[in-house]
């Protein structure tokens, strides 16, 4: 027995090492199952664990040439087990559920092949409605592995020809990392870590800028200029500028694995895989939001925010969330690996050391506002809740008015656009003075982060205050929402249309946005599709020859209504 423990005493580092191999966890998913859903090569414009406003990427980008209409393919045997149309997001997308537990994602399609397209035209003319998401039995519509099953486009929230793919746990629905499942790519790039982020942990990540220093390569591995890096507390943390890149394309792509080492001890590993729709929206805290803002670059954080909960991409974390003690004087020896899905490593080496000023927490606060718990604020004219869900780390809130007579209220300064908020939250503004009965339904809360404004419908409430839900920090306002959407046709409209393929209309609004556009043909409902401010109708049986009355109707937020009329010929 006691050379059984000796044994294992001394074999056991050895394989827990052996574990940490930059190899990809391909043992973890079937390999080979799924075929490459187009006939021509991958090249990735995109992979799974890209940070992106607001989420993570979900699947993988796969090129097109340049081109749409590229025929796709059923990746494995199984069924149609949903159709999903949409003016954002996926645009035109079909989901195939495989009898291996997995479900199969592709998304920014043109058209379906015929059957399904048939399909659900007649569902979508049944609910008069063109954004619609079918979910389909096993018998309606069953494909086998490389089936045809749509042709390759641009519909959505894309903007440039691709086909998104992703591969998904039927089960729980979570999105898994497609290179994980030996789909035919070649990669033998490592990614390229280009600045080193260094944080105080002992402040709010929005209270401080953090220390960014340059990497250079030095034979194998990358290396700030100075050798020594010197942090502002003996609780620091560190972050990434880094991207990757693959044979055939000169898109950037997300690496897959990366561990922090000190004096040789793990002391964070993060792996980009298996990341749920319900937490997707926490790459807020995962990635520097506040440096993301600022000066337009993407920091990737090693170590976890107090209210961050996603905690899945976190394979390892200390017991200090991923943060380094620098408890002495001395420097200490650092190292980041960052490892891609094929393997490819790339390592940067620092030495870390405590400046020996600790300057956190010097710093007064009037109103701070609490991660993880309830946050009120309440002015005579301003009022909001953030549930303990809001925020991912402390913030000194800040509050300021700025008067105004040309609006319904002053311009409201709700802290600073930087700092990002988790969920939706009712925004209350009440106006300086009151609103004309008649205008009580035409209000928009109008919001600025200083670089563009957008704004929503504001509902009348108690005591004369206007409620909007919002999800950003910022300044806000209450304005009069009057005017109707602009809508134009981007063509001649009459007479003889017999040569035309589709009609096109583009329609915006200037305060809110179009919440409904609606075209009707002699006084039935036609099948208008959208993408961003395009609304247009492809000819079909639903306009046979004749002479025929086209009526188009675009409302925004608060209501106000666009109406044209045409008469034309098929």
């Amino acid at each position: 027995m006691k050379n059984i423990l000796f044994a294992i005493s001394v074999f056991l580092p050895f394989y827990l090492h052996a574990q940490l191999k930059n190899e990809p966890d391909t043992l973890k998913y079937p390999q080979h199952y799924f075929r490459n859903p187009l006939n021509i090569p991958i090249f990735l414009a995109g992979n799974f664990g890209e940070c992106r406003p607001g989420h993570f990427h979900s699947g993988v980008d796969i090129k097109t040439k340049g081109v749409e209409n590229q025929p796709v393919h059923a990746a494995a045997d199984g069924y149609i087990s949903r159709i999903k149309t949409e003016s954002g997001g996926f645009g035109h997308a079909l989901y195939i559920t495989h009898p291996n537990g997995y479900t199969t994602l592709y998304a920014h399609l043109n058209d379906y092949a015929p059957a399904i397209e048939k399909y659900l035209r007649h569902e979508q003319y049944k609910k008069e409605r063109w954004d619609i998401d079918v979910q389909l039995s096993p018998s309606t519509f069953p494909v086998k592995k490389g089936q045809q099953i749509a042709w390759s486009g641009n519909t959505g929230a894309s903007t440039a020809p691709h086909l998104h793919f992703e591969i998904r746990s039927t089960k729980t629905e979570h999105p898994l990392n497609p290179e994980q499942f030996g789909l035919p790519i070649i990669d033998k790039k490592p990614p390229v870590p280009t600045e080193l982020a260094v944080y105080d942990l002992a402040n709010s990540i929005y209270e401080q800028t953090p220390q960014i220093i340059a990497l250079v390569k030095k034979g194998s591995v990358y290396i700030p200029k100075e050798d020594t890096v010197k942090a502002i507390s003996d609780a620091a943390g560190v972050g990434l500028r880094v991207n990757d890149y693959m044979e055939g394309s000169d898109n950037t792509i997300a690496f897959y694995k990366a561990r922090v080492y000190l004096d040789n001890k793990l002391q964070t590993e993060v792996t980009l895989d298996d990341i749920g729709y319900d937490v997707t929206r926490y790459v807020n805290a995962y990635a520097d939001y506040k440096t993301e803002e600022q000066k337009d670059i993407t920091i990737q954080c090693f170590f976890k925010l107090p209210n961050n909960q996603l905690s899945r991409i976190f394979t390892y974390l200390n017991d200090k969330q991923g943060g380094l003690a620098l408890n002495d004087d001395r420097p200490h020896k650092a190292r980041i690996e960052v490892i891609d899905d094929k393997g490819n490593t790339s390592t940067v080496s620092f030495y870390l050391k405590f400046g020996g000023e600790n300057n956190s927490n010097t710093k007064s606060c009037a109103n701070l506002f609490k991660a993880g718990q309830v946050n009120n604020f309440e002015q005579p004219n301003v009022s909001f809740t953030l549930d303990e869900t809001e925020l991912y780390d402390d913030i000194c809130f800040q509050y300021s008015t700025t008067p105004d007579d040309k609006d319904f209220s002053d311009h409201y300064m709700i802290h600073y656009s930087y700092v990002p908020v988790h969920h939706y939250f009712d925004l209350n503004i009440k106006p300086n003075s009151p609103v004309p009965f008649q205008l009580r339904d035409k209000v928009a809360m109008i919001h600025s982060d200083g670089k563009r404004e957008d704004g929503r419908a504001a509902t009348y409430g108690n005591q004369g205050w206007y409620k909007a839900s919002v999800r950003n920090f910022g300044t806000y306002w209450l304005a009069a929402d009057t005017v109707a959407p602009e809508v134009r046709p981007l063509q001649k409209i009459e007479g003889n249309m017999s040569k035309a393929k589709q009609i096109t209309f583009v329609a915006k609004d200037a305060m809110t946005s179009v919440k409904k556009f609606v075209g009707e043909l002699d006084g039935k409902w036609l099948c208008f599709e959208q993408h961003n401010d395009l609304f247009f109708y492809k000819f079909d049986e639903h306009c046979p020859k004749g002479k025929h009355e086209l009526v188009i109707k675009a409302t925004d937020e608060n209501d106000n209504t666009k109406e044209l009329h045409y008469t034309f010929t098929r």
